[in-house]
């Protein structure tokens, strides 16, 4: 290279991009390239809007049919009354009894509840009406008739309609109760409501009154055994006082109790006595130089405080005058003599302790004596009065119960008289004058939002499941252990590719004159130009600090683009002020002459066999800057041989030194093994890919097949990306372009007016 190209490169001297250090990668990953916090929002806003279609029709199918349901549907009346349920009311015994009540709990209403809902009300509520000949009721009952149908069949099917149209609710938080039947005839709602609830409150009164009766029976058998047994009883008492000579004991056993009693009480406090002087004579005894401590004898006390001054003289004077000075004997001998006082004073003081002690023992033995004595008096006593007791006992007891249930019986006849309930009815069922169903307008309404919700349902998972084509960068990486190098968008003049709902995927057709493959010269400032700038960036950036040479463009399968990304990116690369080379190496189906207005009578194959010079079949493109084109000549028989000869390797050679960047545009990856050659000669391969047609599957193999013969795959350009299709991300970043840059066609008309 000369060093005039080397002054014209000035990417090539720039310093790789750096990511910022205070920055994570997890930040930079998933933050949206607008900032806006929103972006998942509208991501999922683009989802929808791509399948509006799918959505809508959910709806209108949802809607249709629940309108034609509610219109229809033949209107269901429901008529509801209301019950009062109090607790259960105690036994009445007057009219008094009538009004109290007792408390009531939620397992009392709850049970009340099941009753109303209970097969034999429902059963005898049918039967009364005459339900089973109702047409309103049971609408099956027709077909039924030609059926071999027993009668338990028949009252099954009747139970079930009767079951599935009355509702029994406790209002919350109340002791009433709410019983609702639901039918097509107002006035048949009304009289079922009404009548079971007439049903309910007579089952309630019976159930009283037959509880009252049967207990009225029982006692009064019962009666007649007390009756007999209250006889029996008293006639064994009198035998008993009269063989045992029993008159009159009570004030007998009276006054030995009390004199067991008062005996008791003495011989708790000697024991409490002797308790206390065995506790002190044993403290005594064990710390015995605590005696005057613990007797509180203050002359004891007062002769060791003397001794202890004393004590404290006679060592004060040894130390100072010796052992045989007189104060010191006379100091000894008042200390021995007050110590001999004090040993004889504690012995005396522990003696009485142990007299006062022993003492206490033998009052406590002479007392405990007497009340076994006494106790042995009183046993006398009531052993004689034992049998009596019993006797009196059963009589007293059996006598009870007969008056007790005398009384009950006489208690259960004016209660059999008296009947009080529990149960008042407050509302009666009266015909409804609108029905609750359908309520069209709400039906209307919900089945809206129920499609709403299946359409966005079926909107979100045909999008999730939908793998078929690569459509985004995420998806190249997802598939790829390469980056996605550029999107490229749709061009202005070509036709979309999708349709939307159910209508069918058409193929992207190119652009007249070439239109696609020269936007960036055609319309410098659109969309598709500044994503091949995009790409010329990534490109260079790809192998820093060195940009790649000489890169193949390449794609898995035909039409994917490929031709017009190498002829944009050379476009690019040359407007950078550097020396570019376009060689189309697609032997098999140039496109670079046609679509530049060049012949291709000379080009590359003629080059590679020898016809004729590399300077006579390049031309130089007048479109930007230094910008050469090596066509790919005459088609030859043998185009993978010609790309595998040593002429081929030579050539790139001598490209490398004459250019700074040679761009080679080459056939399918899939098709034919020219490419995977010709990705062995260079610094890097791009590969190609079509939004939404290429198979993930296809550039994966490309991918694999490329990496396996020796290349290196610098990324991935998605080609012929729809703005509407290409998420949220895509779509901001073409509105903001053409914000920032203007539209040149409305500043052209706007600047002719």
């Amino acid at each position: 290279m000369t060093e005039e190209n080397e002054k014209l490169s000035p990417i090539r001297q720039r310093a790789p991009l750096q990511k910022r250090d205070d920055v994570p990668d997890s930040v930079i990953d998933v933050m949206p390239m607008d900032g806006d916090i929103f972006a998942s929002l509208r991501a999922y806003w683009d989802i929808l809007s791509r399948r509006r279609w799918e959505v809508l029709s959910v709806v209108l199918v949802v809607l249709t049919i629940v309108t034609i349901y509610s219109f229809k549907m033949k209107p269901v009346y429901q008529a509801t009354a209301r019950l009062e349920i109090d607790a259960e009311t105690p036994q009445i015994q007057s009219l008094k009894d009538l009004s109290e009540s007792m408390p009531i709990d939620d397992t009392f209403l709850q049970t009340q509840v099941k009753v109303l809902q209970s097969d034999n009300l429902a059963w005898e509520t049918i039967q009364q009406l005459g339900l089973a000949n109702n047409s309103e009721f049971d609408p099956g009952r027709e077909g039924a008739k030609g059926k071999d149908a027993d009668a338990r069949t028949t009252r099954g099917r009747l139970m079930n309609e009767f079951n599935g149209a009355i509702e029994v609710n406790l209002v919350r938080n109340t002791q009433m109760v709410e019983v609702s039947f639901e039918s097509t005839d107002p006035n048949l709602a009304a009289q079922v409501a009404n009548t079971l609830i007439n049903n309910y409150i007579e089952y309630d009164f019976h159930k009283k009154y037959d509880a009252t009766r049967q207990a009225s029976g029982w006692m009064e058998q019962q009666l007649d055994e007390l009756k007999a047994k209250v006889e029996k009883s008293q006639t064994a008492l009198v035998d008993y006082e009269r063989a045992n000579s029993i008159v009159n004991v009570s004030d007998k056993q009276n006054v030995e109790e009390q004199r067991l009693s008062d005996l008791s009480k003495d011989l708790s406090s000697a024991q409490s006595d002797r308790e206390q002087k065995q506790s002190l004579y044993e403290m005594v005894k064990a710390n015995p130089d605590q005696v005057a401590l613990l007797a509180q004898n203050e002359l004891l006390q007062n002769l060791e405080e003397k001794y202890a001054d004393l004590k404290g003289q006679y060592i004060d004077a040894l130390g100072q005058y010796g052992s045989n000075f007189p104060k010191v004997v006379r100091l000894r001998n008042e200390v021995t003599e007050i110590q001999s006082l004090i040993d004889r004073e504690r012995k005396d003081t522990i003696e009485r302790i142990q007299n006062d002690y022993q003492a206490a023992v033998g009052r406590e033995k002479l007392v405990s004596a007497s009340v076994a004595q006494q106790k042995l008096e009183v046993g006398k006593l009531n052993q004689l009065l034992i049998q009596h007791n019993m006797l009196q006992r059963d009589f007293d007891t059996s006598q009870q119960l007969y008056q007790s249930l005398l009384q009950r019986l006489k208690d259960a006849d004016v209660s059999a008289g008296l009947t009080a309930t529990n149960i008042h009815l407050v509302d009666s069922a009266v015909p409804p004058a609108r029905p609750i169903r359908p309520r069209k307008l709400f039906n209307i309404a919900i089945g809206f939002m129920v499609g709403l919700l299946l359409g966005i349902s079926l909107a979100l998972a045909l999008e999730g499941l939908d793998h078929s084509s690569v459509k985004t960068a995420e998806d190249v990486e997802r598939l790829l252990p390469s980056t996605c190098l550029a999107l490229i968008p749709l061009g202005c003049t070509t036709a979309p590719r999708y349709g939307y709902g159910l209508a069918k995927r058409v193929s992207a057709q190119a652009a007249p004159n070439g239109r696609v493959a020269i936007s960036v010269l055609k319309d410098p400032t659109s969309p598709v130009a500044e994503s091949y700038r995009a790409l010329r960036s990534a490109i260079l950036f790809s192998t820093a600090p060195q940009p790649p040479q000489s890169v193949v463009v390449t794609s898995a399968q035909p039409n994917e683009g490929k031709t017009s990304t190498s002829l944009n990116l050379a476009v690019v690369l040359a407007q950078n002020g550097v020396r570019v080379l376009i060689v189309d190496a697609d032997l098999r189906n140039p496109g670079i002459a046609k679509a530049l207005g060049f012949t291709n009578k000379k080009g590359l194959s003629g080059v590679l066999t020898g016809a004729y010079g590399m300077d006579e079949a390049m031309e130089r493109v007048g479109l930007a800057g230094d910008f050469w084109v090596l066509p790919a000549g005459p088609r030859p028989p043998n185009p993978a041989e010609l790309l595998s000869s040593s002429r081929m390797e030579t050539l790139m050679g001598e490209l490398r030194q004459r250019f700074d960047h040679v761009v080679i545009d080459s056939p399918p990856v899939l098709l034919v093994t020219d490419s995977t050659i010709l990705s062995t000669l260079v610094d890097g391969v791009v590969l190609v890919a079509e939004s939404g047609v290429t198979p993930p599957g296809a550039l994966v193999r490309a991918y694999r097949t490329i990496v396996i013969a020796g290349g290196r795959v610098l990324g991935v350009v998605v080609n012929k990306v729809d703005a509407r299709k290409g998420g949220y991300y895509y779509g901001q970043y073409t509105k903001y372009y053409g914000a920032y840059y203007g539209d040149p066609e409305k500043e052209h008309a706007s600047a002719k007016s």
